[in-house]
């Protein structure tokens, strides 16, 4: 097991680049930081080709378990260099995992329930919509050119887990992927809308939702079936995106629970 102690290492270096979402151009590999990415990662991929583990960790529960089944090889750091990688302000010891994100090719046809993002910039934002879909029964998820990058250190935080659960197709050229979609596209929007309570969603659908400032790209929303609005007072201007997507999601699954449409499922 190799010990790295010197922040000159090129190794570490590019673990730090990759921690701090400045990877070198070209590389796709991305690092997972904690116990709780690691074991998902494990659970759905199988042994990392990298772990890595601040050496104050080798003898705990967690250390263990990475060192015995997460990596195919293992590397510990000194304390310092480990307290350098971390983006956690306050935890255990750092467990980190080195990985290549999957990435799956896009479907002939689009037939299943999914989320479509357009155009999501904020880290936070995209991470809660993607931790979202997967709790509440999606599989797939769209993002187009122009959002943040799923695998970004925010993002892997923001979603927790979530990136396992879902199929992720970045750089999707929404309006062109139209034309492979064989269920109805729902959109919240301004005009011409109804009451996402007195909606029947009871069948499939891809929701879409869209960038913090803008919304929906105006082709995608002339282009849903589904027109919706979120009834609310005017407090405030509209909900954060993330939290409309929550919503919405959450309407559909109630509706599909009580008509005995969706198993009742649990944590992704």
């Amino acid at each position: 097991m190799r010990h790295i102690a010197s922040r000159d290492n090129p190794d570490f270096r590019l673990w730090l680049r990759l921690a701090q979402g400045r990877g070198p151009r070209g590389e796709s590999r991305v690092l997972l930081e904690g116990e709780h990415l690691c074991r998902a990662w494990v659970a759905h991929h199988g042994p990392a080709p990298l772990a890595i583990l601040d050496e104050r960790a080798a003898d705990t529960a967690a250390g263990r378990w990475l060192m015995g089944a997460g990596g195919r090889r293992c590397v510990l750091l000194q304390s310092t260099l480990s307290e350098a990688l971390t983006q956690v302000a306050h935890g255990p010891p750092g467990l980190f995992l080195l990985v290549q994100p999957p990435c799956p090719p896009p479907p002939a046809r689009i037939a299943e329930s999914c989320l479509w993002l357009d155009r999501v910039q904020d880290p936070g934002n995209l991470g809660a919509l993607l931790r979202t879909a997967a709790a509440a029964g999606l599989h797939a998820a769209y993002l187009s050119t122009g959002c943040a990058s799923a695998w970004s250190p925010k993002v892997l935080r923001g979603g927790q887990g979530a990136h396992f659960a879902l199929r992720i197709h970045e750089r999707v050229d929404l309006r062109a992927a139209l034309a492979r979609l064989e269920l109805p596209l729902a959109a919240t929007a301004l005009d011409g809308t109804q009451d996402l309570y007195a909606l029947d969603l009871r069948g499939p659908c891809a929701w879409v939702f869209g960038n913090e400032g803008e919304g929906v790209d105006p082709v995608l929303v002339d282009a849903a079936a589904l027109r919706v609005r979120i009834a609310q007072t005017d407090a405030v201007e509209s909900l954060n995106v993330a939290a409309a997507a929550a919503v919405c999601l959450f309407e559909q699954r109630r509706q599909q629970l009580v008509a005995g449409k969706q198993p009742p499922g649990g944590p992704y």
